[in-house]
């Protein structure tokens, strides 16, 4: 007779329903079969205590159990279904599983052995949408368990009959790795021993009609190289950050008196040769940060670097709000980048997508079979202008889910602002919309109050975890207060962002600044009109990509006249944006006078600077920027009109407008005085009231030879007579150059 050690035995009482539906692999609650448990029904064997195992295993030939402590056998399961199930009864003591297959045998770990690893406050965190480190329970996350390594796996999935965790540990048979279900939140969670950082997995979701779903991690903090749509288990190694000192000076600084010059960068494009088709991180850094700082940018901002299916996108249709794009290299090389940008004095922005998703099968569309992250009803739930799934921002955990990739973002990569996209999409339930297909809210309005409520508590929670970070909003109607503070009395339209994009401003002036010089004068007003509204939010000026593509033609495309005119009209125009109240932002290229529409499959033309002329326009952008961030009066006071006054804004006849910048009447910092005439004629002896007599310095004129202009000026200072005019007592006398920008700065 066999030793009993040794002798297969099933234990009876084996539920066979259950058996069956572990090996069709839709059994919800596998920790009620599998792993061990109480010998159900009379004992078939005598000896010392034991109890029943029960383990799947497809691809085993064999299964055991061996003692944790010395190894020694506790006993070898029967096969009790073709599937690979294995039953039987072992001596209760510590184990491990022993597994015979065609590539040999092992002894491993059993992952159904475990107890349940999330809190019951964890859980009602997650449910709540308020738990403060979403990324540290849900996802993968490399861990030890009884002095067993491994990695835990969860997944928010409510509606879900059945998860599994499938990977290249286990063939990617959702048999293998069926989860544990925490009812209390809806999320499914398993510890499997002996996955390290590196590993690809999926989650294979089986819904309540019986779909089988194979579905990206919602939370994964690495991915495969798309068009691979696995996640990957990330590295917990703690990344060796040098920005210290910056990270401290930015919880401290007053970012709205600060200059803010915003250079606007697809990562995919910026750069690229025959030999860089595609830049990784460092190659990045290696090129963008030394060409940011000589330029006098004080911010990179990056379209989406979250990962994303369709590179046609440019990053705006994301799937992984947590992961870097594996595009660029893995998420360390991420890290590196923005340490790197800060050790270079730059700060790093992101764009950011908290407003649709797209609808790829691997995606968070349907994730667990049912509208989890998006609305049931299309009229909420689907974007009509980008067929694109809407997220259910009034459901708690969806909020919370967009909150912690907020926050991931800003503390874990130490980012320091989000642009957040498409606000306007979001704010209103009839975006985009024909009648009868919206749904109105509760009140039978517009607003989508669930989206308010969701960005006022988005500012708000970045505003208290993470001083000194901004949020700036792409939002192009009129909603009042999207930069006025959530905390405010009477707030109740208030969203608490930092700045805001002024579409309006862009709109305006690019309309003015395409019109032929000989009909501006009839638009006169189309580039003062932002000044009638400029202190109503705190404001960027945007000079984007979605200016420079889909036929728009680009910046230098779309000014009038020939060659020489063109780029004059471009620099005049920089130049007027540079003294125009507000932060600066320009898409790559532009600072070249790029010809050409940006196009995302090709380079910047960094040929173009064999040409003066578009030599020309990359200088004097980079000496606007140093002169911004020099000038206390181009950018102290943005926000407030006392740092504004108008000194000619209706000379339409001339196209001539002249204003002057300031710090204050108490202040020592110099007035600036910015003066555009924007036609080709030159103007000879045009006086212009200043506020005292005196020395004026020409600081920046756009028509200088040095930029590629005819070298039409002032010799660099002009002298302030006690004559009045425009109101003031004192007055200039200026030429005004061709199509140009002049800025004055006060002798003191």
């Amino acid at each position: 007779m066999s030793h009993p050690m040794h002798e297969p035995a099933g234990p009876p009482g084996l539920d066979r329903g259950a058996i069956e539906a572990l090996a069709e692999a839709r059994h919800g609650d596998p920790f009620a079969v599998l792993g061990p448990g109480p010998i159900l029904g009379p004992v078939p064997i005598s000896g010392p205590g034991r109890r029943r195992l029960v383990v799947i295993r497809p691809d085993a030939d064999e299964v055991g159990a061996a003692a944790q402590q010395d190894g020694r056998p506790l006993g070898i399961l029967a096969r009790v279904h073709p599937a690979g199930i294995f039953a039987g009864t072992i001596e209760d003591a510590p184990y491990r599983l022993v597994v015979t297959t065609g590539r040999g045998t092992e002894t491993v770990e059993d992952p159904y052995r475990f107890g349940p690893i999330l809190t019951d406050e964890d859980l009602q965190l997650i449910r709540t949408g308020r738990h403060p480190d979403l990324p540290g329970v849900l996802g993968a996350r490399v861990t030890e368990i009884e002095g067993v390594a491994g990695t835990v796996f969860a997944v928010w999935a409510p509606n879900a009959d059945r998860v599994s965790v499938t990977g290249d540990f286990n063939d990617w048979d959702g048999r293998r790795h069926p989860m544990r279900l925490r009812h209390a939140a809806g999320v499914w969670e398993l510890f499997l021993p002996g996955i390290g950082p590196g590993r690809a997995y999926r989650y294979e979701i089986r819904s309540r009609g019986g779909t089988v779903l194979h579905k990206a991690d919602p939370m994964a903090q690495a991915t495969e190289m798309p068009p691979g749509t696995a996640s990957i288990v990330p590295d917990p190694t703690p990344f060796p950050w040098t920005d210290g000192n910056w990270m401290a000076r930015r919880a401290t600084t007053d970012l709205l008196k600060m200059p803010v010059s915003v250079y606007e960068v697809h990562a995919a494009s910026w750069f690229r040769d025959a030999a860089h088709p595609q830049l990784d991180w460092d190659g990045l850094a290696d090129r963008l940060i030394p060409y940011v700082r000589a330029l006098g940018f004080t911010h990179v901002e990056l379209l989406p670097v979250m990962e994303h299916p369709f590179g046609g996108s440019w990053g705006y249709q994301p799937l992984g709000l947590f992961a870097p794009s594996a595009r660029f290299g893995r998420p360390r090389g991420f890290a590196r980048f923005v340490d790197r940008c800060h050790a270079a004095g730059i700060g790093v922005i992101l764009d950011w997508v908290p407003a649709h998703f797209p609808m790829d099968p691997h995606g968070l569309f349907r994730f667990d079979g049912t509208a989890l992250y998006e609305h049931e009803d299309p009229r909420e739930g689907i974007h009509r202008d980008w067929n694109t799934a809407i997220y259910n921002h009034g459901r708690d955990e969806v909020a919370g889910f967009l909150i912690a990739s907020a926050l991931y973002w800003l503390e874990h990569y130490h980012v320091d602002g989000l642009r957040v996209d498409a606000v306007a999409s979001m704010l209103y339930r009839d975006y985009s919309r024909e009648a009868g297909d919206w749904v109105p809210n509760i009140h039978g309005g517009r607003e989508n109050l669930e989206t308010v409520a969701f960005l006022r508590r988005l500012n708000q929670v970045i505003e208290a975890r993470v001083p000194g970070a901004m949020t700036i909003a792409e939002e192009s109607t009129a909603w009042p207060g999207v930069t006025a503070p959530v905390a405010a009395e009477g707030s109740e339209t208030a969203l608490g962002f930092t700045l805001k994009w002024n579409m309006g401003w862009m709109h305006d002036s690019l309309k003015y600044m395409g019109e032929d010089p000989i009909n501006r004068r009839w638009h006169h007003g189309t580039m003062t009109f932002s000044l009638v509204y400029a202190w109503s939010e705190r404001y960027v000026l945007p000079l984007s990509h979605d200016e420079v593509v889909h036929g728009k033609g680009s910046l230098l495309g779309r000014m009038p006249g020939d060659d020489w005119q063109k780029r004059a009209n471009l620099r005049a125009y920089l130049a007027f944006m540079w003294g125009h109240p507000g932060r600066k932002l320009i898409f790559a290229g532009g600072e070249l006078g790029n010809p050409r529409e940006w196009d995302h499959d090709g380079s910047t033309p960094w040929a173009l600077l064999d040409d003066p002329g578009h030599q020309g326009i990359q200088a004097l952008v980079a000496d606007l920027n140093r002169l911004y961030a020099h000038e206390p009066a181009l950018h102290a006071r943005d926000d407030d009109p006392g740092g504004f006054q108008w000194v000619v804004g209706d000379d339409a006849a001339n196209s001539v407008f002249a204003w002057i910048r300031r710090t204050g009447e108490e202040a020592t910092d110099p007035d600036i005085l910015v003066v555009a005439n924007l036609t080709p004629v030159p103007r000879e002896g045009y006086r212009i009231g200043v506020p005292a007599p005196g020395i004026w310095h020409e600081v920046l004129n756009t028509d200088a030879t040095a930029y590629g202009g005819s070298g039409l000026g002032n010799g660099g200072r002009a002298l302030a007579v006690e004559t009045p005019a425009h109101g003031r007592p004192a007055s200039l006398t200026l030429t005004l150059p061709p199509l140009s920008t002049l800025m004055l700065r006060q002798g003191r």
